[in-house]
């Protein structure tokens, strides 16, 4: 099986919309959180989110591209641009040689919605346009990327909820380990307007600690009383190994295994400790490492009262009282939905390459599950080698990836 590398990455978040605005409020444990006044006027319990600044794509693409863009596929190519610039990759190497896209992105509902205001508007489908379609299917990432840089490779989007960023990752690792790709450009994107999350606020499974937006998203802490939506779009440049040393490229680390899992049984929200265990085992397998090589392990916890105890449950049976530091990016981020996995490994590799620990901020008081965990919940300066990442999503979608310095 052939060896899978990071040689770029690019990211847009509500932590900065580039890598080293990342990098910098990663280390200072710096929230991205505030609040929407358009959510209170459209009718939210919750407006909270994280602040993501819409791109200025003006100038750096035609307006017939631009007509075709969702929110989230204008994030992405931001993200992707700078995940390709960072591997050495121009247009003409992307011309002359075969990339593959796998983008995870489970909902594109802004075009959707302004699809049926100009129809009930104007009772004739010809007021609708051509790009909305393009904006409006799941693939909306996907489609633009691979046209806009020229993509002949693999082209596929993933949807599994909050996990479809991981998979994404893991798929292309898969294709590349086993040569049927030589580099693949994954990643996850998440639309952050207000249309896009009116449904999952009437879950009643945001927070409303409205009052102190930058402490509002609390993983694993005793008084969390929710999650706080967000997004963006992360991108990363998977290459296979000996592809990467040919070209001279600068890798960043080494994807070395991504573990899977379906809870199976309970409600379609309902999480699952045996099977988010299954996903983190498979990867460590896959990976041939042990919990006692894993240096720190980034979270899926989301802030949410029984998704943090399931995953603590399941951590706990790996990791209690070994030196793996865990912490939970998202008490910076809020949850990023579909791009959360693969941004997650963008935070991975930052701290990789600059040896820290990203804080678990607001992390004040343990409960019975997470006292058993050994959470940074300040930053750590130290020497990272192995990490594990976690994803899960409803429906009961679990992944894993196990990354290694090289």
């Amino acid at each position: 099986m052939k060896r899978v590398v990071i040689t770029g990455t690019g990211i847009w978040s509500c932590l900065g919309q580039n890598l080293d605005e990342v990098r910098q409020s990663l280390f200072e444990g710096r929230s991205g959180i505030g609040t929407d006044p358009e959510r209170k006027e459209y009718g939210y319990r919750s407006i909270l989110t994280g602040i993501v600044p819409q791109p200025m794509l003006k100038g750096l693409l035609d307006r017939r591209l631009r007509a075709g863009m969702s929110q989230e596929a204008e994030y992405a190519f931001m993200a992707s641009a700078q995940a390709f610039r960072n591997a050495g990759i121009d247009d003409d190497y992307l011309l002359q040689n075969e990339v593959g896209v796998i983008f995870g992105n489970d909902s594109s509902a802004k075009p959707v919605i302004e699809t049926d205001q100009r129809m009930r508007q104007y009772k004739d489908s010809a007021m609708v346009g051509s790009g909305l379609i393009f904006q409006s299917m799941n693939s909306t990432v996907n489609m633009n990327m691979s046209t806009i840089f020229h993509l002949r490779g693999v082209n596929f989007t993933l949807s599994a909820a909050c996990a479809s960023g991981s998979h994404a990752i893991g798929i292309g690792y898969m294709m590349i380990q086993q040569g049927l790709q030589d580099m693949v450009l994954c990643g996850g994107a998440q639309e952050t307007n207000y249309l896009s999350m009116a449904s999952f606020d009437a879950l009643s499974a945001f927070s409303v600690r409205m009052d102190e937006p930058a402490k509002a998203s609390r993983p694993f802490d005793r008084d969390r009383d929710g999650l706080v939506p967000s997004g963006g779009a992360a991108a990363l440049v998977l290459e296979e190994y000996d592809h990467a040393v040919k070209r001279g490229a600068h890798i960043i680390a080494e994807v070395c295994g991504y573990g899977f899992s379906s809870n199976g049984s309970g409600g379609i929200s309902q999480p699952n400790s045996d099977a988010s265990y299954l996903a983190m085992t498979r990867a460590m397998k896959a990976a041939g490492v042990e919990p006692d090589d894993i240096d720190y392990i980034n979270a899926h916890a989301t802030s949410t009262p029984q998704g943090d105890m399931f995953e603590a449950i399941a951590l706990a049976r790996l990791f209690e009282g070994r030196r793996a530091l865990i912490s939970s990016t998202k008490s910076m981020t809020g949850h990023e939905c579909w791009m959360a996995g693969a941004s997650e490994i963008v935070y991975c590799t930052l701290m990789l390459e600059n040896g820290f620990v990203a804080p678990n901020i607001n992390f004040e008081n343990p409960d019975e599950y997470s006292a058993k965990l050994n959470i940074a919940a300040e930053t750590r300066q130290t020497e990272l080698r192995t990490i594990l990442s976690n994803s899960f999503g409803f429906g009961g979608t679990n992944s894993a990836l196990v990354i290694k310095k090289i």
